[in-house]
């Protein structure tokens, strides 16, 4: 045992008890350093503190109208009511409460003329916010939808099967809590003009929930 602590040089043993030291020092430093970019807050810091960055990746999910087109269902009935999710990358200008937003929504799929309509898009839109306090904003938005429409019928209801795709414009108004500066929860309404196969262009809404995270 004596020969193998003799083949230990002086060095390694100072640098062996001086590591779990430096060790330490080096996570001291790490940690006020986080401490000092998390809990610095200047004079008025309330609102600074909750003053997220200007871009956001958000997750939304709800409910969908796709009571229109409003053609008759005939014998076999419908439904009007879907689940809708979506998600969106939207950017506000530096230091201004307005920017752009692209996002993706399936608006999800209803019953009717004995088979099923489906409904999705992506959406490229203008975006404003207005701060209400420190932690409120209410939100709006303007702009077009790409929309993917695909429905099916059973035989009687042929003429009304069909795909369709196109442009057309779309609008929405919401709510936004901050939670953190990071995180906030939404609330929003939105309307989408989409085209059917037989019918044109029909109104789609959705109301969803939402969580963004902004960085």
């Amino acid at each position: 045992m004596s020969s193998i602590q003799r083949t230990h040089s002086p060095a390694a043993v100072r640098v062996s008890r001086l590591l779990p030291a430096a060790v330490l020092a080096m996570a001291a430093v790490a940690s006020s350093g986080v401490l000092a970019q998390t809990t610095y807050k200047p004079a008025g810091a309330i609102a600074t503190a909750l003053t997220p960055g200007t871009t956001y990746v958000a997750l939304n999910a709800g409910t969908s109208d796709l009571s229109r087109p409003i053609t008759a269902f005939g014998l076999f009935g419908g439904t009007q009511q879907g689940s809708s999710y979506g998600v969106a990358v939207g950017n506000f200008m530096e230091n201004q409460n307005y920017g752009f937003e692209v996002g993706y929504t399936d608006f999800g799929s209803v019953n009717r003329y004995g088979g099923s309509s489906k409904v999705d898009g992506i959406n490229l839109s203008l975006i404003g916010r207005m701060p209400l306090g420190a932690t409120f904003n209410l939100l709006g938005k303007v702009g077009t939808t790409y929309s993917r429409t695909d429905v099916s019928a059973n035989a009687a209801n042929s003429a009304m099967a069909g795909g369709e795709r196109g442009f057309d414009w779309s609008y929405g108004l919401g709510g936004e809590l901050k939670l953190t500066p990071q995180w906030s929860a939404t609330l929003q309404y939105d309307e989408h003009f989409v085209k059917y196969p037989t019918t044109g262009s029909e109104r789609v809404s959705a109301t969803m929930l939402g969580l963004r995270y902004y960085y």
